[in-house]
């Protein structure tokens, strides 16, 4: 998926005109009687140059089917006007919705997005974006702070300024910009907890290069240890990101005895595996049960027992993402806040703890 390029100025390779003639910038000036250098600012700078002119030279642009060469351009301003992204899943909610934001907010300030899927493997992640570097882009976006050793020290030394995405930490602030995930996960075991849940069950996503996993599970389990509680041995599994997993691992939790009353799932899929297995077997929902999620796509508030799960704001991550890695390309400052909030959606899957 490919943001719209800013069209390059001088240095254009030339492009054959409807009568077969190449040519290039100096033609397309003639032609709107203009001089190059207003050709370049109309297309690079566009709000410095009158409307008039615009038009003038955009109806010289397309009349001669002039084609910009960005590799001229690159070379003459040593900006590509290319942005590369590298997310671990391309067909996760979260991810993908934070893509499509990434893509407009910088197609609307003139970069290309190029973007590539790791896996959650950080060789494969170093490889990536060594290639992006070798393309010349301006800039990286990036999830999470676990990345392999060598790859901030080649983003460094070739001054290629990054952020990571989807996480938060104090410790790193302005550079990372997303939610706080071990926080999220405590504020929504507090929630169940409060409700008078003490025993609890994980269906975690795998912590494998994955150290937003690994955060929310140090939520659950640090709040829980507040309050003199823990997860039981038998009741915590651990998964990827399918439903069909959750729904195995959810009827290998119920197994055990005593059940738990409280499933907290490490991710969408899974969640949506778990209510959908209980329906299954039988488990009324919140009644005996309570089921809740990270994580919030579009099916879970409309399953026949919607879910209840953190919410985060993945669009406006993206959109943040992509600001502040313009502006510190253009030698601005930026002030849109780091941190984004997680938010508790409370649905019907979840409820007091029933009675003993």
């Amino acid at each position: 998926m490919k943001a719209q390029p800013v069209v390059a100025g001088a240095g254009a390779a030339p492009a054959a005109s409807e009568a077969g003639r190449s040519v290039g910038l100096r033609e397309v000036a003639r032609v709107a009687g203009v001089s190059t250098a207003t050709v370049s600012r109309a297309i690079n700078n566009p709000e410095v140059v009158s409307a008039d002119l615009r038009e003038r030279i955009a109806a010289a642009v397309k009349e001669l089917g002039w084609v910009p060469d960005g590799a001229a351009r690159a070379l003459s301003t040593r900006r590509s006007q290319t942005i590369g992204a590298v997310f671990p899943a391309l067909s996760i909610g979260d991810f993908a919705q934070a893509t499509q934001a990434i893509q407009s907010e910088l197609s609307q300030a003139g970069y290309t997005l190029l973007l590539a899927c790791s896996e959650y493997e950080p060789d494969l992640e170093l490889h990536q974006v060594r290639k992006f570097v070798e393309r010349g882009v301006d800039g990286m976006i990036l999830v999470g702070q676990a990345h392999h050793p060598e790859l901030e020290t080649l983003l460094a030394r070739r001054q290629v300024p990054f952020v990571n995405t989807f996480v938060y930490d104090p410790a790193t602030h302005g550079n990372c910009i997303g939610p706080d995930n071990r926080k999220a996960l405590m504020m929504m075991t507090d929630y169940l907890a409060d409700l008078g849940h003490v025993r609890f069950a994980v269906i975690a996503q795998s912590t494998r290069n994955n150290d937003r996993a690994s955060a929310r599970l140090d939520g659950v389990r640090d709040a829980l240890s507040l309050r003199g509680l823990a997860v039981r041995p038998q009741h915590f599994a651990m998964g990827e990101w399918s439903i069909a997993e959750g729904r195995s691992l959810f009827r290998k939790l119920m197994q055990t005895d005593p059940r738990p009353t409280a499933v907290v799932c490490g991710n969408a899929h899974l969640a949506v595996g778990a209510v959908l297995e209980a329906q299954s077997m039988g488990v009324r929902l919140p009644d005996e049960l309570s089921i809740v999620g990270y994580d919030d796509i579009e099916i879970m508030s409309h399953l026949p027992v919607p879910i209840t799960t953190v919410r985060v704001p993945s669009a406006e991550i993206g959109r943040i993402a992509a600001r502040v890695l313009i502006a510190r390309l253009e030698g601005r400052s930026h002030s849109a806040p780091l941190e984004a909030e997680a938010e508790l959606v409370i649905r019907k899957s979840s409820g007091p703890a029933p009675a003993a």
